[in-house]
């Protein structure tokens, strides 16, 4: 199109571009109908967010707390050992609803007031609410205890396993719910008075949390923060173990966290204390809880040092060895089912934690991803 005049093109660009006013607000219309509908389809969707709110409220609100119990499913633990039956290859965790609890107690002359020492360990995403309940831990004798534990197997046809011996045998969720519980029931367990007055502490419904009556502090439950970290000079992958390791497994670096460190200082001090190295560069992978010893939160990295510098100079107070590892090495026990069988008769040299346990992932993730974004060190 040809203008003579720059008024033409003035009038053509006004013209081409003129939105008249039904048509502007018939455009906001949609474009905030569009987002309105996107916002409350984000709203119907997240069952996070729903779970968490609805947690939330049950930890704040004792009276919520109580009303959901009536609703709820409870895991049954004795001495710590959760009420596990086995199918198959595996073990399951039964759930019992609060009428069947409170007939076992009666069967066993048991006050349904022990219903009180249960703790909240989650719930589902149509909002039953899980609890955990230890039959054990307040008995006055361990004889009748004991008594009390195998009647109580023998009705509930199931055993109260150590989570230890049981907990690679689970399926994700019931792990992670047992070890959630078992954490909970322990600490509670431990924190019955309160450190300033020495008067008893008194739970709140869910188990959030302790207070105490004469002064009214607070006690939280806490986990311990450990790093557990793979170190690799760029080829190879530094494993180790300790004494208290089963026989032939290998594992990555860990220890605790010391008070006033931050992340990176603890990896550099727990590897320069047990195996000598310095670190060049490190990076975060994934984190952790785990329940042993006392409840902890495994902080999982990688960390490299220089080619030059892998000569290990081994603290035996630590550990009971430390050995560099080819890719392939590694790469090849990854690969094996059935491990036991195969260390059993010499053909696998060593093994590597279970694939529940973080050290396996980082491990894994070694292999697969040899190369990472650093953090600095």
């Amino acid at each position: 199109m040809d203008f003579t005049t720059t008024k033409e093109v003035e009038n053509y660009y006004y013209e081409s571009h003129r939105v008249s006013s039904n048509d502007l607000t018939m455009s906001l219309y949609c474009g905030t109908a569009c987002r309105r509908k996107f916002f409350w389809c984000y709203r119907l969707l997240s069952t996070y967010v729903t779970k968490t709110r609805y947690l939330f409220e049950l930890k704040e609100d004792d009276d919520a707390c109580k009303k959901a119990q009536q609703t709820g499913a409870f895991y049954l633990f004795h001495n710590l050992a959760p009420l596990l039956q086995k199918s198959e290859h595996q073990y399951l965790a039964p759930q019992y609803s609060l009428l069947e609890l409170e007939r076992l107690l009666g069967k066993f002359g048991q006050d349904s007031q022990i219903l009180e020492d249960s703790v909240l360990i989650g719930c589902s995403e149509q909002q039953e609410a899980w609890f955990a309940l230890d039959l054990g831990l307040n008995s006055s004798s361990s004889i009748n205890a004991s008594l009390q534990k195998a009647e109580m197997e023998t009705a509930l046809q199931g055993s109260f396993i150590k989570l230890t011996k049981a907990l690679f045998e689970l399926n994700v969720k019931d792990a992670s719910l047992l070890s959630t519980a078992q954490a909970l029931l322990r600490w509670h367990d431990t924190h019955q008075f309160c450190s300033r007055s020495g008067q008893p502490t008194k739970k709140n419904v869910s188990g959030s949390k302790r207070v105490c009556p004469s002064n009214n502090i607070i006690y939280y439950p806490q986990v311990a923060p450990v790093v557990i970290t793979l170190v690799s000079d760029g080829t190879r992958c530094l494993l180790v173990r300790q004494s208290s390791f089963p026989k032939g497994m290998y594992s990555a670096l860990a220890g605790f966290c010391d008070i006033g460190e931050s992340l990176e200082e603890t990896v550099r001090r727990e590897i320069a204390e047990e195996v000598g190295l310095e670190v060049d560069r490190l990076h975060y992978s994934a984190s952790q809880h785990w329940p042993f010893p006392n409840s902890t939160l495994m902080i999982a990295c990688h960390a490299t040092v220089k080619p030059g510098q892998t000569e290990l100079q081994v603290n035996l107070k630590e550990l009971e060895a430390a050995a560099w590892f080819s890719r392939d090495e590694v790469a090849t026990v990854l690969r094996r089912n059935n491990l036991s069988n195969q260390q059993q008769s010499g053909a696998v040299p060593f093994w590597l934690p279970p694939k529940l346990a973080i050290a396996h992932q980082l491990i894994k993730e070694w292999v697969e991803k040899p190369t990472c974004s650093p953090l600095p060190a």
